[in-house]
């Protein structure tokens, strides 16, 4: 199960982590008081329950989080992204449910944490044993991930998901983004590629491009898509250009395929970087299989 802050989902998985059945709703992570999660899990889940046994359910994300379900402390790096030891049991009423949730990771220096990517962490892990380098994950908040013989090293995060929201949602920018007869659906791969590589060549012009963004649509009627394009390559390209050391030169592994990610892979793939694709959803669940899996065998060696 993954509790994100707007959404949650869930699957139903057989020991070798094939999906049986899968359900989400909207009641993420962020919306709800700590006696609401299970509630809220049970409405998701309830079908899938039976009395004859306890349902072990394993949750990442923010049910963890100190204002979540209950409170998972930070594993701090190096370290490997999951273990059996670090697991939290919530509290729950149901009898049928047996709630584990992972913690996230912390970082001491820079100070950096991160809850639900480490589950996907574990995931590339399981997918690629022995993986050795760089992992990309989009999203709101970018994470970027050192991964060395099974542990998480170090990782930077980067806001640049949450800047774009902010900007075109709440800044002057928004009026020059979306047009009252623009449907949103527009996009200039040239543009925002374009764009990319200006901000990587010249980061600290990012900010005075930005505006240029409002003055474009006044004075040259610049379409919104192309407005659009042109703000995502800005910041994607700064914050490459922020994250030049960690990438020049590497091979990297992306987590996510389509939207967001998809204009990373675009961007990195400009700067010849070699680049390979692994899915979301994929990845957590091979994650969370793991945890079952080592759950399992913790349980079957304490019976012997």
């Amino acid at each position: 199960m993954d509790w994100g802050s707007t959404r949650l989902r869930a699957w139903a998985c057989s020991r070798d982590g094939s999906v049986l059945q899968r359900a989400d709703s909207a009641q993420g992570a962020a919306g709800l008081a700590p006696e609401q999660f299970e509630p809220a899990l049970l409405e998701l889940v309830e079908p899938w329950l039976t009395t004859e046994k306890r349902t072990t359910v394993i949750a990442c994300g923010m049910a963890g989080a100190r204002q979540g379900w209950i409170d998972a402390p930070y594993s701090a790096v190096p370290c490997r992204p999951l273990s059996v030891e670090r697991l939290i049991e919530a509290p729950v009423t149901d009898p049928r449910l047996r709630v584990l949730i992972v913690p996230g990771l912390s970082q001491a220096s820079p100070a950096d944490v991160m809850r639900g990517e480490e589950t996907q962490l574990a995931g590339v892990l399981a997918a690629q044993p022995g993986y050795r380098g760089l992992v990309c994950l989009p999203g709101t908040h970018c994470k970027w991930a050192e991964l060395q013989e099974g542990r998480v090293i170090a990782f930077r995060t980067f806001m640049t998901g949450e800047l774009y929201a902010l900007l075109s949602q709440s800044s002057v920018l928004r009026h020059s983004l979306h047009a009252d007869t623009d449907t949103g659906d527009g996009w200039d791969s040239n543009v925002f590629v374009e764009a990319t590589r200006q901000a990587l060549g010249h980061p600290e012009q990012v900010w005075a491009e930005l505006f240029g963004l409002r003055a474009q649509g006044l004075l040259h009627g610049q379409a919104p898509a192309t407005a659009r394009a042109r703000l995502s390559g800005l910041l994607i390209g700064a914050e490459l250009a922020a994250a030049r050391s960690l990438w020049q030169g590497r091979k990297v592994t992306l987590v996510g395929n389509i939207g967001l990610p998809a204009l990373y892979l675009e961007a990195l793939r400009a700067q010849d970087i070699e680049v390979q694709a692994l899915n979301t959803q994929r990845t957590t669940l091979d994650g969370l299989t793991q945890v079952f899996t080592l759950i399992s065998a913790e349980s079957q060696e304490t019976t012997r």
